[in-house]
C-alpha cells in the first residue's frame, strides 16, 4: 500500500523568496516527493482547514479569533515572525487540519505523513517562533475528545525544543512529551517538557543516534501508546542556518528510520509531521524533507 500523504496546495503562503522563512520549500517538497515516485493518486489527502472548535481545545478562544479574524496584535506578529493575513491565517488551519488528517490516517493504516506541521513553538495563549497554531497538540486533544486515541506520545526531534506543545499539553496526563533539541537554541526561556534532551553544539550522527536509541527504549516502557506523533524536523543537519548541530543526510535518514522502525515494530501508529528547516537552498532542505517520506514508505 501507499504511504498516505497529507497536502495541500495552500501550505505555501506565498512569502518573499528572501524571508527567513522558506516557504516554498512545501511546493519544492512536494516536487520532490513526485520525483521519488510518492505521490500517486492512491497517496494523497487534501485536508479541509481546521475547525475553531478543534483550535480552542489547545489555543485560547480570543488568540484564535484575531487569527481567524486576521487581527491578531503586531506585539504577537513580531513573535510569530511574520503578519498573520489571509494567507498565513488559511494556511494555519491547514496545516493543522492536515496533521488531525495525518493521525487519522495513521490510525486506520498504521503511518501517514504530513506535509507541513510541527508548528511546536505556539503556545495557548498565542504564536511564536514562525508557529501559529500548534498543529500536534491541536491533533492530540482532538483525538482524546474524540476517544480516538487514550496514551498519546509526542516524539518531537526538531532542534529547537517543543516549548508550546509542553505549555499546552503538559498537564495533560494522556500525552507525553519528549524533546531531544540543542542546547543552545531557540527558545532561550524553555517550558519543560515530560522529558527533554538537551545536546552540545556540533553534535553529530553517532552521538545523535546512540542518545535517541537508549530514550527511545525508555519511552516504550512508560506506557502502551496509541499514536506518535513524529516531528522530524532537520534543522539538525549540519548545513541548517539555525541549527547547531551536525547531522547528515545519512545521520537524517538513520534517524527517522530508528524512529519509526521502534515504534512500528510493536504495532504503534506513527503520524510524522516535517517540523523546522532552514536555508537559503530551498532545493536542497526540501530534499532533506523528503527523507521522511522516503523513509515512512517504506512501512506502509
Amino acid at each position: 500500500m501507499s504511504l498516505q500523504i497529507v497536502h495541500h496546495p495552500d501550505y505555501d503562503a506565498g512569502f518573499a523568496v528572501n524571508h527567513r522563512f522558506p516557504m516554498s520549500k512545501y511546493k519544492l517538497l512536494m516536487e520532490a516527493l513526485g520525483a521519488r515516485g510518492l505521490t500517486g493518486p492512491a497517496a494523497l489527502n487534501v485536508p479541509e482547514p481546521a475547525p475553531a472548535s478543534w483550535l480552542k481545545l489547545a489555543h485560547d478562544a480570543g488568540y484564535v479569533d484575531q487569527v481567524l479574524a486576521c487581527e491578531v496584535p503586531e506585539k504577537i506578529e513580531r513573535e510569530i515572525g511574520f503578519p498573520v493575513g489571509p494567507r498565513v491565517s488559511l494556511r494555519a488551519q491547514l496545516a493543522t487540519g492536515g496533521t488531525v488528517l495525518a493521525a487519522r490516517l495513521a490510525l486506520l493504516n498504521g503511518i501517514a505523513c504530513n506535509t507541513a506541521g510541527g508548528s511546536h513553538h505556539a503556545r495557548r495563549a498565542q504564536g511564536a517562533g514562525f508557529c501559529t497554531f500548534n498543529d500536534v497538540a491541536v491533533a492530540s486533544l482532538v483525538l482524546l475528545a474524540e476517544a480516538a486515541a487514550g496514551n498519546i506520545l509526542i516524539v518531537d526531534l526538531d532542534v529547537h525544543q517543543g516549548d508550546g506543545t509542553a505549555d499546552i499539553v503538559g498537564e495533560q496526563r494522556r500525552v507525553f512529551t519528549f524533546s531531544m533539541h540543542g542546547d543552545r537554541n531557540y527558545p532561550t526561556r524553555k517550558i519543560a517538557s515530560d522529558l527533554d534532551i538537551a545536546l552540545p553544539d556540533g553534535t553529530g550522527d553517532a552521538a545523535y543516534l546512540e542518545r535517541l536509541g537508549g530514550v527511545l527504549q525508555e519511552l516504550t516502557a512508560k506506557a502502551r501508546w496509541d499514536i506518535v506523533f513524529y516531528n522530524a524536523g532537520v534543522d539538525v543537519h549540519a548545513e541548517d542556518r539555525l541549527g547547531r548541530l551536525s547531522l547528515s543526510n545519512e545521520g537524517l535518514r538513520a534517524r527517522d528510520d530508528m524512529v519509526i522502525r521502534h515504534f512500528r515494530a510493536l504495532g504503534i501508529p506513527v503520524c510524522g509531521v516535517i517540523g523546522g528547516g532552514y536555508s537559503t537552498d530551498v532545493a536542497a532542505l526540501a530534499a532533506r524533507h523528503s527523507i521522511l517520506f522516503e523513509v515512512a514508505s517504506g512501512f506502509a
